[in-house]
This record gives C-alpha cells, structure tokens and sequence, in this order.
C-alpha cells in the first residue's frame, strides 16, 4: 500500500458541494425512481417508506402474516426479506453459508456493479479468514481501555458544543450537535485535520447512499469525491509512515500485517466502512435521541427526573432508532431457512429496522420505554461475526451526550420542520429544527 500512488491527484479540491442528497434531489425531480410505479406489496426497499416515515405498518403487517418472504421485482432485483429477530440471529451466526463478501454480492441491497473497475473491498464485506485479520487491526481503537482513555475528551467536546447552542432561537440540531460532534470524534481517530473534518461528513453521505446506485449519471461524480476521499488520506498515510505507532486507525493500519499492503480499492473501501460506520450511526441516534425522547414526553420526564436510566436509555435509543435499517447476505448453497428453499446466490435483507420492532421480543416496542428491561437485545448493530465494531465507542459518545445535557437541565423541544434520510439503508435525518428549554 505505501509504494503504491496515490489513488487520484495528489491534492483533492476540499468542496462540499453538491451533497449526495442535493445530488439525488435533483436528479429524481427529473427521473421517475425505478420500482416505484407498481410496487409489491412487501418491496420496503423504496426509500418513501423512510424519507416519510411510514416503514413500521408493512414491516408490522409482514412480521404477523409472512416473516421470511420474497420480493421479486424491485429497484434492487429480486431479493428475501428478513424481517423477524430470530431469523436475522439464524443467518447472521451462519456466515459461511450466509456470505457478505463483495464477490458475492457484499452487505446492502444494491448489487455492486459487475462490469466497473471500481469496487470498494471492505472488511465488513468479506468472510473468514480475511476478515478476521482486518478486523483484528481496528478493534483495538475500540477497547473498554480505549474508552476510559476517550472519555474525558468526549465529555469535555461535548460540553462545549452544547454550550454553544442558542437557547433564544430555533436551530438544527442535526448540523449543530449530532453532525458536529461525530465528525469530530471521526477527526480524532484518523488524527485527520481538524479544519477539514466537514469532508468526512460530505465523503460519509456520497459513500453510504444506497439510492446512488439508480441515478447512473451519479456514478462517475460518486467515484471521483471518493477518489479525493482516497487521494487525501494516502497524503496522511504517507505522512505518517515511517512514524511510531500511535493510536490512530491510520497509524494502525500502517503498523499491521493484515492492512499495511491493502491496494488503493481496499484502501478506500475500508476508509469507507470506518467513515460510514462511525458516522452515520451515531450521528443519526443522536438525532434520534431528540427526535424520540420529544416524541414520548412521559419518557423524557422519567429520564429527567431518574437520570440513573441513562445507560439503559441509551440502549433503547439505539434500538427504536436503529441507524442503519438493514444488512444484506447472500446464500453459499442451496439450503432451507425455516420452511423457505434458499437458493445458492439468493439476497437475504436483513432487516435490523424490522426485528427491533418485533414483538415476540419487545413489548410495546413502537414506544421509547428509558427503562425497558431487555433495551440491549437490540440488533442495531448487528449479530455475530460482523457486529459493529465501534459499538462501545458510539454507546459512549450517546451516553456522554445525554449525561451533559442532564447537567445542563437542557430539554430539546422538536418544531416539526424534519427532513429524513430517503434511503433504505441509512436510517436517520438530514435536518430537524428544534428549541432549547430548561427543565
């Protein structure tokens, strides 16, 4: 990796315009979006379903009549939905019979592109052995140890973001607290320059969006922002090679035998897996957190006055939020998958979104309950083999936040004015209007 050029030119142009989703608005103002016209009546791979929030009744609906069905024709191809907490377990402690290689069709329900040069290796999208040394190099940023290390930082960026807030005026609580902070943290763990960290926002969106993959007159603008993505960071790579080992993920890939010869694509895609991952996830819970505890008052009371359910409202945050609405895997031979024929080359959506909601599992699960018992079954970050590997650090950076705004009294009051995220992949916001209020 480190002989080798830079992926582009050596000084990307450090624009953040247009963003993915201005990119996709304009697009599909001109263009109908594939799938749309005659749906089937279980296709929740349409991003409507999320951009306007009405997801929970088919995936209600599905749950009770058909868990496990198959959608035939969508914008995606055929594919099996997964859509209950204890088939999603099944396959996902099945890897090598439910595979998430890229070569064999990766982890979301858009198929990468056969035919084009450009394929981002991941080691999310990769099965045993590989993965298990790549994973190995990054875990441990990401350690209990890590943690306590990280906290007081954590604690003190956090404080300083929330004191800058208005408490006069409406704002958006996207940009001004969840945006910020986790690119911050992201900014951190590159050791990435602190005055272009707005780029890992820009690069996150473009590299996460799904819905990319029906606007073919994006591809080539989503390669080149991810070509500087890779050419910027090969400048950072290459700066750092001949330091000592530090804690950074760079400096860690760099000092590692399983990463220190990655190629450019591999460079970028795990560039990508760690950008989106650290990203998207948390920031959208924390836009969740203030969507959700507005949402259910009676809730937001209870953590008010028991600030001790912090910790486990965490939890229940991350489960009724589920920032990334599903996983994909594709089956490595024929088998049966409780009473369905599975055939070898099959999609299985993994429906995170779905099985959070399911309740066999969770009571009353379209609710926020700050002290439900079972909150941590959730599957937000997946099960097995490929569970997120940062979770400890995004649990952290929720729990801190709530924590500082309990210190402050600081209630978030929702105006309405909320833009959401049209995809099915990422589930989260791109804007949400709110107002500051003491309690």
């Amino acid at each position: 990796m480190a002989t080798q050029p830079a992926p582009t030119q050596a000084t990307p142009p450090l624009t953040t315009s247009p963003t993915a989703a201005d990119a996709l608005r304009d697009y599909f103002a001109k263009h109908d979006r594939p799938g749309t016209a005659n749906p089937e009546k279980w296709d929740v791979s349409l991003s409507s379903l999320y951009a306007e929030d009405r997801w929970q009744e088919p995936f209600r609906q599905m749950r009770a009549e058909a868990p496990i069905n198959k959608v035939e024709d969508s914008a995606y191809g055929p594919y099996w939905n997964i859509s209950g907490y204890k088939a999603i377990q099944h396959i996902e402690a099945l890897p090598e019979l439910f595979s998430s290689d890229v070569k064999n069709g990766g982890i979301t329900i858009t198929d990468p592109d056969w035919d084009s040069d450009f394929q981002l290796p991941m080691f999310i999208a990769m099965d045993r052995p590989k993965h298990t040394g790549q994973r190995r190099t990054v875990a441990p940023a990401f350690t209990p140890r890590e943690m306590q290390r990280l906290e007081s930082d954590i604690r003190a960026r956090t404080g300083e973001v929330l004191d800058g807030l208005p408490w006069d005026q409406p704002f958006d609580w996207v940009d001004k607290v969840s945006i910020e902070l986790t690119t911050q943290m992201l900014a951190l763990l590159f050791g990435f320059p602190w005055e272009d960290r707005r780029l890992l926002t820009f690069w996150s969106d473009w590299a996460g969006d799904v819905e990319l993959s029906l606007a073919p007159e994006l591809d080539s603008k989503r390669q080149g922002i991810l070509h500087e993505m890779g050419a910027y960071f090969q400048q950072l790579w290459n700066a750092r090679l001949n330091s000592e080992p530090t804690p950074d993920l760079l400096s860690m890939m760099i000092h590692s035998e399983a990463m220190s010869q990655m190629d450019p694509m591999e460079f970028m895609g795990n560039l990508v897996l760690l950008i989106v991952g650290g990203n998207d996830t948390t920031r959208n819970t924390m836009s969740g957190l203030a969507y959700g505890l507005d949402k259910f008052p009676d809730q937001r009371k209870k953590l008010q006055e028991n600030p001790d359910l912090i910790p486990n409202t965490v939890q229940e945050i991350i489960r009724w939020q589920t920032p990334l609405a599903h996983m994909r895997r594709t089956a490595t031979e024929d088998t049966e998958l409780f009473g369905h024929k599975i055939a070898k080359g099959d999609k299985l959506v993994l429906w995170y979104i779905s099985a959070n909601r399911d309740e066999t599992v969770f009571d009353d699960a379209d609710k926020i309950i700050v002290d439900r018992q079972n909150a941590r079954r959730n599957l937000a970050f997946g099960y097995g083999i490929h569970r997120c590997v940062g979770a400890r650090l995004a649990e952290l950076q929720i729990r801190i936040l709530l924590e500082e705004m309990a210190a402050r009294r600081m209630q978030v009051n929702v105006l309405g004015d909320i833009e959401r995220v049209h995809a099915c992949f990422v589930h989260g916001y791109r804007s949400m209007k709110v107002q500051l209020s003491k309690y």
